[in-house]
Order: C-alpha cells, then structure tokens, then sequence
C-alpha cells in the first residue's frame, strides 16, 4: 500500500474532534477535505468517505475525514449543517498540521456537507480553501419539494403505461394522489421565496473563482431539486454555468450512490477533476 491511515484528535471550542487522514507516501500540494453531511460521521453511507479517501491517496493525494461536535467519535452537542463553521476551520487546522506537504485544500461533500462547504467559505473567504466538490447539494424547502415533487414524479408518472394500467384496475388512490398533489401545490404557491442558507450559498456558488465540480445523481430528487432552485432563484441563476464549474452527471446513481459502480464513478469523476484542476 502506498498511503497510511491514522487517527487525529483535535480541538473545536473546546470539544475534542477526531478524525482520519489518508495521507500517501508522497503527497502532492492540493489535498481534499472530506465534509460530513446529514447524519452521517467520517465513515459515509455504504462506506463512501472510506473508499473516496483510499482511492484518492493511492494516487497521491492527502484525504481527511472526521467528526462534526457531537457526531461519531466527536464530542460535544449535535448541530445542524448551518451551525457547523467552527468544526470545518479545526480540520482544516488539523489537517494542515498533520499534512505540511498539502497547501491547498478541496472541500469535498454530499448533500447538506456540499451547502456547508458553500456556506463556510462565504462566511470565512479561508484562502485555503482552492476548490469545492458538490454532490447533490441541498437546497430544499418547502417550495423547491413541492415543485420537485410535481414535476419530477406526478407528471412523470401520468406517462407511464404502468400507472394507467393500475389504475383501470382500481390499484391506484386516485383520491388521495390528487389530494397530495394539491398540497404540493399549495406549498409551491405559499412559499415566500428563497431561505436564508440558500442565498448564502448561492453568494458563495457565484463568488468563489476557484474550481467548483458538481455531480449530481441522475435519479434524486435533491438533485432534480437544486437544478429547479437554480433555474427559478434569480441569485442562482448562471451561478453553475460560471467557466469555473464543471457539472458532471451519473445517470443511473441514487442519492447517496448506493451501488459499487457508482461510487467508483464518483472516484473516478473527483480524481480526474483534482488531476486536471491542481496540476
């Protein structure tokens, strides 16, 4: 193996965090950041950071993973994606520390992890952050799950031949589709406009010059979500179309890529981007 692993414990307004770093024999000058996103701690779901971080340092490239306060091996209270700042400059304090070869850093993360990344450089500028990678980042409300819902499923549905079979045969509710439906609705015409964290992201998104990926997942409705917010928000729109992001798409991936082949995708697609973007 041409990489090591070690446990870092590091200190966050006085919680203790702790963390992993995947580090090479050789590391090169950029090294990427792992941020944690939803209920998740350094692991990832199906193993994801694990195997992002491995892959990553076996091709030269210092990785590091960890805790949010209160989360995995982290103490401290449980906090929500908005209110994580603090623990994201302690890793990267750590990380630099533990990896003095590394003077660059990507922000890497899924989900709410992409928003928190976004919302930590807006609220920080840290010149060490060179790029973020955004996996199905989240934007979602009350308005954007609404319209999500109406036009990425319901409409969707009325064109399949299944759906029309059962109902001929009494297996669909119609009642209470066209029940949901209008509550979606109502919803979508209620929603006063975009959130706070929302607009703080999209100062980032449209702020940062330095190299921004996006992947998103060809069958989630966050993705299908942050690609209507994009197109009906006027503070994001042209924000992904900037010259310094790159938008990727895995087809076929869920959420939180489930599936072997398709978080060997997402390696495949980061590593190519880090290679080609920090040479």
């Amino acid at each position: 193996m041409s990489m090591v692993e070690r446990a870092v414990v590091f200190e966050c307004r006085g919680e203790e965090l702790v963390g992993v770093v995947s580090e090479p024999v050789v590391s090169r000058g950029v090294g990427v950041l792992i941020v944690v996103g939803g209920w998740q701690y350094r692991v990832g779901s199906h193993r994801q950071f694990v195997l992002l971080a491995r892959h990553l340092a076996e091709h030269g490239i210092a990785v590091m993973r960890f805790d949010y306060r209160g989360m995995g091996d982290s103490s401290g209270a449980m906090r929500t994606f908005e209110d994580v700042d603090a623990d994201i400059g302690a890793a990267l304090d750590a990380f630099g520390k533990t990896c003095p070869a590394v003077g660059q850093v990507v922000l890497w993360g899924l989900c709410d992890a992409a928003s928190a990344s976004l919302m930590y450089w807006d609220g920080t500028a840290d010149s060490r952050v060179a790029g973020m990678a955004l996996l199905n980042p989240w934007v979602l409300s009350d308005e954007t799950f609404a319209r999500s819902q109406i036009r990425h499923h319901y409409l969707t549905r009325l064109l399949q031949l299944d759906f029309w079979k059962k109902l001929v045969r009494g297996r669909v509710d119609l009642a209470a589709a066209l029940r949901t439906i209008a509550t979606a609705a109502r919803a979508k015409a209620g929603a006063s406009g975009p959130g706070a964290y929302q607009t703080v992201m999209a100062k980032a998104m449209t702020g940062f010059e330095g190299p921004l990926l996006l992947v998103l997942s060809g069958h989630d409705p966050t993705a299908q979500g942050f690609l209507d917010y994009c197109g009906t928000h006027r503070p994001w729109q042209g924000a992904i179309d900037r010259p310094n992001v790159e938008q990727r798409t895995v087809p076929e991936a869920d959420h939180t890529f489930s599936a072997a082949a398709w978080r060997a995708k997402v390696e495949s697609i980061t590593l190519d981007w880090l290679e080609r973007s920090f040479k």
